[in-house]
């Protein structure tokens, strides 16, 4: 009788659990389809290449940028507004809600450059003493909770969040992007955000 009960008990927690999961990616549909569509397309692949494509992107990494966004920590007119509004379940919500999104990445435009980025990416420059980005973003470039994926983004958003980092404009997250962005000449940055965005 015991046993009954105590599976009983796991079935309805999972039940629940259930129903929670999905009134959370309801409410993540509904806050995408009134306000993040317009920017980061309804599946989170983005309506331009100025804003960052969220498909695939960890749910740990898009909770955190909006409530940084949220808090001031992470500089945005525009989505200082848009998180404002937003509670940390709904943060996470939406993070989950991109995570389970299809990412299709385009072919590199230039291939020589994606090469030498493709080089930066995996072995670092010693001449100027910048890192392999692999070291910390994975080989694959798919990052952790921690740190974003890489793989598939727009080449031009990697671009202006390296120039950012290496200006110091760009405070929220990890210190070691902004050592090793202050290194990076401008051809080396537009290098590795052109392979990572046809990766």
């Amino acid at each position: 009788m015991k046993t009954v009960s105590k599976w009983s008990a796991v079935a309805a927690c999972l039940m629940v659990g259930s129903v929670w999961a999905q009134a959370d990616e309801a409410r993540a549909k509904k806050i995408v389809s009134g306000v993040c569509f317009l920017c980061h397309g309804a599946e989170g692949e983005s309506s331009s290449e100025v804003f960052p494509r969220l498909a695939g992107q960890h749910w740990e990494y898009v909770a955190k940028q909006l409530e940084n966004f949220k808090s001031g920590k992470r500089k945005s007119t525009t989505m200082v507004d848009m998180a404002a509004k937003l509670t940390s379940d709904e943060m996470v919500a939406l993070g989950k809600y991109f995570e389970k999104m299809s990412v299709s990445p385009e072919p590199a435009k230039d291939a020589e450059l994606a090469a030498v980025g493709k080089y930066i990416f995996y072995s670092g420059d010693k001449f100027s003493g910048v890192a392999a980005c692999a070291s910390c973003h994975g080989k694959e470039a798919m990052g952790t909770a921690a740190l974003p994926r890489l793989a598939g983004q727009y080449a031009s958003y990697i671009e202006m969040q390296l120039r950012h980092f290496g200006k110091r404009e760009r405070t929220n997250d990890n210190a070691v992007m902004h050592a090793i962005a202050n290194k990076m000449t401008a051809l080396e940055m537009a290098a590795v955000a052109e392979y990572l965005g046809g990766k």
